[in-house]
């Protein structure tokens, strides 16, 4: 009996999915709490394409780069390229995850939306978010926060003139609160391509991940979603 366990053992866990937990920085609508948000659906499809069960759980920005980084998580759904300069445990998964839009909300439709003419306001961004750290570093008047909620709350009740987030989060998260007087400044500040990357651990996953995320929009997935969980707030803002 003991020897007929010993030889299937080996089976049945090689059989099981393997499991990657990856930081999520994300809000509504590109994750959600029911995981079906944007970046739920196409992310858990392109691990599931690679017999990856992919778990997302939510950390402070900063903090999860050095947790994956140190190898004990294995790695963040959403960053800009070259963040492994700094952190050089980390690899980029070569095929994009997604297009940010760094957008500037404020109920002051007269500031210019470029990142130069926000430096002389007040200002408020997420700790942790690299690109408003480098283009808002010696400005005078900078607020950082934990999360969304308290920046928005922050501009809400005027305690600073502009917030600095992502275009679709933001959009979806004045909607969620009903706020009405807050909108984004336009154009965006920037457009960045976000990648996701792995704990260096995981290096052999990475091609077979960019494969997966190629093959999802070169059959239509990919955009079929988009239309779905995106275009909607375009839609509903008025603006």
């Amino acid at each position: 009996m003991l020897t007929c366990l010993l030889f299937i053992s080996p089976v049945d866990f090689a059989a099981e999915p393997q499991v990657l937990v990856l930081n999520d920085v994300n809000e509504p609508p590109f994750t959600t709490p029911e995981h079906t948000g944007f970046l739920d659906v196409i992310a858990t499809e392109a691990f599931r394409r690679i017999g990856v069960e992919l778990r997302l759980v939510k950390l402070p920005a900063e903090r999860a780069l050095l947790l994956t980084n140190n190898g004990l998580q294995d790695g963040d759904l959403t960053r800009i390229a070259g963040i492994e300069e700094q952190y050089p445990n980390l690899v980029r998964v070569p095929e994009k995850l997604i297009d940010w839009d760094f957008a500037a909300f404020s109920k002051e439709a007269s500031i210019p939306a470029n990142l130069e003419a926000i430096r002389h306001h007040s200002v408020g961004f997420i700790k942790g978010w690299k690109f408003y750290e480098r283009n808002m570093a010696g400005a005078g008047r900078v607020t950082t926060v934990d999360d969304p909620e308290q920046l928005f709350r922050l501009l809400d009740r005027d305690r600073i003139e502009v917030a600095l987030y992502a275009r679709w989060m933001g959009l979806a998260l004045i909607q969620k609160q009903g706020l009405k007087n807050i909108r984004p400044l336009e154009p965006p500040l920037a457009s960045s391509a976000m990648y996701i990357y792995l704990n260096k651990r995981h290096t052999k996953l990475v091609p077979k991940l960019a494969t997966a995320l190629l093959t999802l929009k070169r059959e239509g997935f990919y955009q079929r979603v988009y239309r779905e969980k995106l275009l909607p707030y375009d839609k509903t803002t008025g603006w």
